[in-house]
């Protein structure tokens, strides 16, 4: 027994020591590899990392094109429904037309009359300058006819009473003088410094023809852009109000990215620095290449409909977000299509200083399907006012009346 006992405490003595120096050994590798990984994980930062400014709070922005009605009537057609594509001057939606027709052949006819009013004003100038020329020659005769008699009153060739009835003659031609003199430059006073085409009243009358024309066409509402129909909203037999909303369409070549960086990534973003985006609908397989155009005025919660009340008392900080605006490249967009709303990642290479806020870019949109309708309600005055300025003669050929998209 007393052999067994040293014998076993030697034994425990050796595995207590294996244990340890094994601990040792793991704890010391544990180390390095954590030193380790800190020296990469700083390589990466100081080299690569401290670069770039990402955010996964991104998503794919676009114009929304409400399309609305501009005058009020009933539903007759629907040429368009959700997902379908439409091009810029496509008719959509047509109203029916009656009462608008009915308006602008009362305004046609308006114009018509108030042409040929205006003709006879300026006609009668030389109505009335004729009746001063009478009136003159006649003042002129009942002045001879006074100085005669009153020649004749010594010799008594002429008795009282006719010099009185021809003194009376004399006022009366003066009288009508003055009156064709005052109306001659009353009439005057309507047509001076003008002609028939430019006369107020013909002015006036063009105006109402040139809107009832509008409101005519305005029964064909077409699409103003191209691109994808959607939120459809408008039903056949519909009777709707100017302003009401029918659908929208969403040009989907026009489309950006709204990133969503905190606040404390804002110091070194720029405008004008380049941008990686991915798409969680392709995947890190499809990358577009993008470019910061601009940034919101203000966080999300400050332009959201109620916004935070940060003076209360049990006020608790949040970090917010800055909506920044990339501009994507339109080939790429072109070659892996996007849509309003999906998620997307962007990253921001934040090397070099990029451009100050104050040069961004100045966005145009402007569309030209509504140019003509002017130009079509210019030819129906001019062929009106041609038409009954002219003369008696009936015109050549009526011209008919192009409502426009139809």
């Amino acid at each position: 027994m007393s052999e067994t006992q040293p014998q076993a405490a030697v034994a425990g003595t050796k595995e207590n020591g294996n244990g340890n120096g094994k601990r040792k050994r793991q704890l010391l590798l544990l180390t390095f590899a954590l030193i380790l990984v800190a020296i990469v994980f700083s390589l990466y930062w100081f080299l690569y990392a401290r670069y770039y400014e990402e955010t996964d709070d991104a998503y794919v922005g676009g114009n929304v094109v409400q399309i609305s009605a501009q005058v009020s009537g009933t539903v007759t057609s629907i040429k368009a429904d959700d997902t379908q594509v439409v091009k810029a001057g496509q008719q959509l939606v047509t109203l029916d037309a009656s009462d608008a027709k009915v308006a602008l052949a009362q305004a046609e006819a308006a114009l018509a009359q108030s042409v040929r009013q205006t003709r006879q004003v300026f006609l009668n100038n030389d109505t009335l300058a004729a009746s001063v020329a009478a009136g003159e020659a006649n003042l002129v005769r009942a002045r001879d006819d006074v100085q005669r008699r009153q020649a004749g009153i010594a010799s008594g060739a002429v008795s009282a009473e006719d010099l009185a009835h021809a003194k009376e003659a004399l006022k009366s031609a003066e009288a009508a003088v003055d009156q064709a003199r005052a109306g001659l430059a009353a009439n005057r006073a309507l047509t001076d410094h003008t002609n028939v085409t430019e006369h107020p009243n013909v002015l006036q009358a063009s105006a109402q023809v040139r809107n009832a024309y509008l409101n005519y066409a305005r029964v064909n509402i077409v699409a103003p852009v191209s691109g994808f129909v959607s939120k459809r909203s408008v039903q056949l037999g519909q009777r709707i109000a100017a302003g009401s909303p029918l659908m929208a369409i969403v040009p989907l070549e026009q489309i950006w990215i709204d990133a969503n960086f905190k606040e404390s990534q804002l110091q070194h973003l720029r405008v004008g620095q380049p941008v990686e985006v991915v798409a969680d609908v392709y995947g890190s397989g499809v990358k577009y290449r993008g470019t910061v155009v601009g940034f919101s005025a203000g966080t999300g919660g400050a332009f959201s409909l109620l916004p935070a009340q940060n003076a209360t008392g049990n006020w608790i900080k949040v970090v917010q977000r800055v909506p920044v605006r990339i501009a994507l490249d339109p080939q790429e967009v072109q070659a892996h299509p996007l849509r309003i709303g999906l998620s997307t990642t962007a990253t921001v290479n934040i090397r070099g200083d990029g451009k100050p806020l104050e040069t961004a870019n100045v966005t145009n949109y402007q569309t030209s399907v509504y140019s003509d309708l002017s130009k079509q309600a210019d030819d129906i005055v001019e062929r009106i006012i041609a038409d009954n300025a002219a003369g008696i003669q009936p015109p050549k050929k009526k011209a008919t009346i192009v409502v426009p998209h139809t």
